[in-house]
């Protein structure tokens, strides 16, 4: 490939730009970030990439286009994006939900522009380009979205793309997507935000210093609820649906939790806290993560 278009340079832009560099995939990297702070720290880091400010030139330029934008800012981007977009361009995203995107794509996007959509499984609860890592999509799934309209040459240049990212690849529809990660990811950050805000209300009702006595379930819990704000409000609101419907899935299940609390259920709570158990195993099995202890970070 020869030049690469990154449009936001966080956390993963930057990844990428890192990834992008080491292993020599494209000949130039052209950086489009609005955050002035951003610029600064991508300058400071002297991070490898040409920061523009002619985002018609850039995408003239470029044969891949990468959004690593927050979702709210689509609609935007693609209308500055118009003008100057050709079939030459092949164009990508990172985002965490995909049905409401798909519809801004298709509703402002130019005619005849064929968007593949994409969404690598890595991340973390830091944020910013001082915080990005080239091996942080090693090992990790890719999810390609395969619509009617994806080229197949897209889709297999994108594959290999990611490949070289580290990636492993899957391709699914985007109404196929959004349903998985509705549970596997949307709603596990969801917990975490409400829990940590349950205990700065506990805490504040109670008038106890309790965050000082944090164990290691609210201290997992509070590094999840860590993450950027403007991401994740644009996940919540993105995916509403299919959250909605896990979030009742869980309020089920809670209740049936302190049924058993309440009645002393023995048989029926041991048989609950079992079967969950054996989750651990298979994420450990599918090599997920790995089966050492932990008992706190350093």
């Amino acid at each position: 490939m020869r030049n690469i278009l990154i449009i936001g340079c966080g956390l993963l832009g930057s990844s990428l730009l890192r990834r992008i560099h080491k292993k020599k995939i494209a000949n130039k990297i052209f950086i489009y970030e609005k955050s002035s702070s951003n610029k600064s720290k991508i300058r400071k880091l002297k991070l490898p990439g040409i920061i523009i400010k002619d985002l018609d030139q850039a995408i003239k330029n470029s044969d891949l286009i990468i959004l690593c934008a927050p979702m709210s800012e689509y609609k935007n981007l693609i209308l500055k994006m118009n003008k100057s977009l050709s079939n030459k361009n092949i164009i990508t995203d990172i985002g965490s939900s995909k049905l409401e995107s798909s519809k801004v794509i298709k509703n402002f996007l130019k005619k005849g522009i064929v968007w593949t959509q994409g969404h690598p499984i890595a991340g973390s609860e830091v944020s910013g380009p001082e915080n990005g890592k080239q091996d942080i999509f090693e090992n990790k799934w890719c999810v390609l979205i395969k619509e009617k309209n994806t080229k197949k040459k897209h889709l297999n240049l994108l594959s290999n793309f990611w490949k070289k990212m580290g990636s492993k690849i899957v391709v699914m529809t985007a109404e196929k997507h959004d349903k998985i990660f509705s549970m596997t990811s949307h709603l596990p950050h969801l917990i975490a935000y409400n829990l940590v805000k349950s205990a700065q209300d506990f805490e504040r009702i109670q008038n106890y210093d309790l965050i000082k006595y944090s164990a290691g379930g609210l201290r997992d819990f509070s590094r999840i609820a860590a993450s950027n704000e403007i991401m994740w409000r644009d996940i919540f609101f993105n995916n509403k649906k299919n959250i909605s419907k896990v979030i009742d899935l869980f309020i089920k299940n809670l209740n049936l939790f302190k049924k058993d609390i309440n009645s002393k259920n023995n048989r029926s709570i041991i048989k609950k806290l079992t079967q969950t158990k054996k989750v651990r195993s298979k994420i450990i099995k599918l090599k997920q993560d790995i089966a050492k202890p932990d008992f706190g970070r350093n």
